[in-house]
């Protein structure tokens, strides 16, 4: 079925993470409403009733820094203006010092049903370091406050190869997040970005080396699949049928409309991007765009994304290259990237971890 998926760009945070590089800037109230008539502006727009639109997902940025009203008045209109499914996912990005219990309640009595709650560890010192504004105390009580309020499908976001991290102290983390009522992990390896406060000297000498970052990355793939928590792509893992399905779009070339600034989409045939200022979204009658792929999801970008997903490359997918991609395959299999049943090709987590050099030796 030809599906669509929304994302809203909120691009605003109380304080901006030293290693975040999406874009942001900061909250004020009157700021806030404005960008809000500005998506309601663009729903109209964009508006398409022609097929199920079965996922939603707020993204930023802080999206939990908008009101429960606010998030309903969005929520309102998308409904009006796109056929909204009744088994929607609808997730919301949220800073644990942003979800109070009454908060919480609001959120889920508007329609959000999924969150996705930036945790990134459970350890104080690494959270100090991060910049974070929470705690571990903080974090998990956030979780459970959640999950009181009657969320069943909370993901947690979580960091890795940080300084001085070690498999004891990551374990440790992993240990007190799968204790927690959440069904799905999301789990980066620290990267720096340029133009971050992270990208300095300081930062990337105090990083752990390739050899420790692909230990650690091992380790969190062992611990967490022994608690049922399935990896599924590169950076996620989740209980049996909590997969992100609107993430999930991304990596099958599903189509999905995004609002906002720096919001990008694949939609009717075109990828694009809102190059854009939260000022001149908000000014704008219909948020400025430009096109970055005329013709998107062909061969290379299928299959790439295809192996970013446990399940793989289906080789009757790409008949055209599927000889090719055959003889490239021995190599890879002895080594232990890849795995192949004759039909699908799949990384393995070590493969997972040279995704990048698989993937390009795979396809190009």
């Amino acid at each position: 079925m030809n599906t669509l998926g929304l994302y809203f760009h909120v691009p605003f945070c109380a304080k901006k993470c030293a290693y975040c590089s999406f874009y942001s800037g900061a909250y004020s109230g009157r700021t806030a409403q404005d960008y809000v008539s500005a998506v309601v502006r663009n729903l109209r727009h964009y508006s398409d009733k022609s097929r199920i639109t079965d996922t939603v997902y707020f993204g930023g940025g802080t999206p939990s820094l908008l009101s429960a009203a606010q998030l309903r008045e969005i929520l309102t209109t998308a409904a009006e203006y796109f056929f909204i499914a009744d088994n929607a996912e609808i997730t919301l990005e949220a800073n644990p010092c942003t979800l109070s219990p009454q908060k919480l309640l609001q959120l889920r009595d508007i329609g959000i049903n999924r969150l996705s709650i930036g945790v990134q560890s459970l350890n104080d010192e690494e959270l100090r370091f991060l910049g974070r504004g929470h705690t571990a105390e903080r974090a998990k009580k956030a979780v459970h406050d959640a999950h009181a309020a009657g969320f069943e499908n909370i993901s947690c976001d979580l960091m890795i190869a940080l300084p001085r991290q070690t498999p004891d102290t990551l374990s440790y983390s992993i240990q007190r997040l799968y204790a927690l009522p959440i069904q799905h992990v999301s789990a980066y390896i620290l990267k720096i970005e340029e133009g971050t406060a992270f990208d300095c000297g300081d930062v990337r000498n105090a990083l752990p080396s390739e050899d420790e970052s692909a230990e650690l990355y091992l380790k969190m793939v062992t611990e967490l699949e022994s608690q049922g928590f399935n990896q599924y792509e590169v950076s996620n893992f989740a209980l049996s049928g909590f997969e992100s399905r609107h993430n999930c779009r991304y990596w099958k070339c599903s189509d999905y409309l995004g609002i906002g600034p720096s919001a990008h989409s694949c939609f009717d045939g075109k990828r694009f991007a809102a190059n854009c200022t939260t000022d001149e979204f908000i000014s704008a009658n219909i948020q400025p765009t430009v096109i970055t792929d005329e013709a998107p999801c062909g061969f290379e970008e299928f299959a790439m994304l295809r192996l970013r997903l446990k399940e793989g490359l289906h080789l009757a997918d790409v008949p055209d290259h599927s000889e090719e991609i055959r003889g490239k395959l021995p190599p890879l299999i002895r080594e232990g990237y890849v795995t192949f049943n004759g039909e699908t090709v799949s990384l393995t987590p070590k493969g997972f971890l040279m995704s990048n050099q698989v993937i390009s030796y795979i396809i190009f």
